[in-house]
């Protein structure tokens, strides 16, 4: 089969179910291919296509985690069509050498005078938007985390009022660790209450962004960085508050167990993983400690 048959055989089978991310980003892979390379019967590329290709991608000025994002799906797609049409060939894009990682975007903390400064901004604008950074801002959750909640996930009058991240069909969970309560203090807290005041019919905490087919992270994302570079001098983006997050948790001598129960961080030994956690009140008293 041509490349773009063995795309059309690779969606028909695994696209199903499946948001329209998945199926955007194995189409642009292939594009990719067939642009520079022609659309080709799959074993007729070579491993010097496949080494032109990776040049190709560089010179565009992909990060080098992005160019491997590409030929993972490349490779799926191709092997896919060589198992089910029983074809005895290699895959010229299975084993392709990759530079080391020296062009990684370096994604920085966001200071916290201007964490103050945006979560002031915030509560001036007080829209849905500004209440996604503020709840960013002071949870550390991933930007997808907070897009995909339901406002049931969201527990206003518990003895400590919090969220219970789980995973949803729009919405994965990217660890195992990553399923957790988070305590609400500061303006996380308060934009959860402006959450469930706003007056909507919506089940979704933020259903400009979310739906029960999918949770679209790109369009958030870009709408808040855009915002976030009129606002601030440097240029941050809305992902900069996680890591400024363990920053603070570390700079009031947060244990490191309890940063990564937090955060939904992948827990780095195997004792980490024994037992249940800390308690929530545990959680709770070190969070507070953050904005003092």
């Amino acid at each position: 089969p041509l490349l773009s048959e063995a795309l059309s055989t690779y969606l028909r089978l695994k696209g199903e179910g499946k948001n329209k991310i998945f199926v955007r980003a194995a189409n642009r892979s292939i594009k990719y291919v067939i642009e520079l390379l022609g659309d080709l019967p799959i074993d007729v590329y070579s491993s010097k296509d496949a080494s032109k290709f990776r040049d190709y991608l560089l010179d565009r000025g992909l990060l080098i985690s992005s160019v491997k994002r590409i030929f993972s799906s490349i490779r799926s797609i191709i092997n896919l069509s060589i198992t089910e049409e029983g074809i005895s060939c290699i895959n010229a894009f299975s084993k392709t050498y990759m530079p080391e990682s020296n062009n990684v975007e370096i994604r920085k903390p966001i200071p916290i005078k201007d964490i103050k400064h945006i979560q002031v901004l915030c509560r001036e604008y007080d829209d849905d938007l500004r209440w996604l950074i503020a709840l960013l801002s002071d949870t550390g959750m991933r930007l997808g985390e907070g897009v995909g909640l339901l406002k049931s996930d969201i527990y206003l009058n518990s003895d400590i009022p919090h969220i219970r991240l789980i995973p949803h069909p729009w919405r994965r969970l990217k660890t195992r660790g990553s399923e957790r309560y988070i305590p609400l203090v500061g303006a996380s807290l308060w934009a959860c209450k402006r959450i469930l005041e706003y007056n909507n019919e919506s089940i979704y905490a933020f259903p400009r962004y979310t739906s029960s087919k999918e949770c679209n992270t790109n369009s958030a994302s870009a709408s808040l960085n855009k915002w976030l570079k009129e606002k601030l001098i440097n240029d941050y983006v809305i992902h900069g508050f996680r890591h400024s997050f363990r920053d603070r948790l570390r700079a009031i001598e947060c244990p490191s167990e309890i940063i990564d129960q937090l955060g939904g961080w992948s827990l780095r030994s195997v004792g980490q993983s024994y037992g249940r956690g800390y308690d929530i009140k545990i959680i709770y008293s070190w969070l507070t400690k953050i904005n003092q």
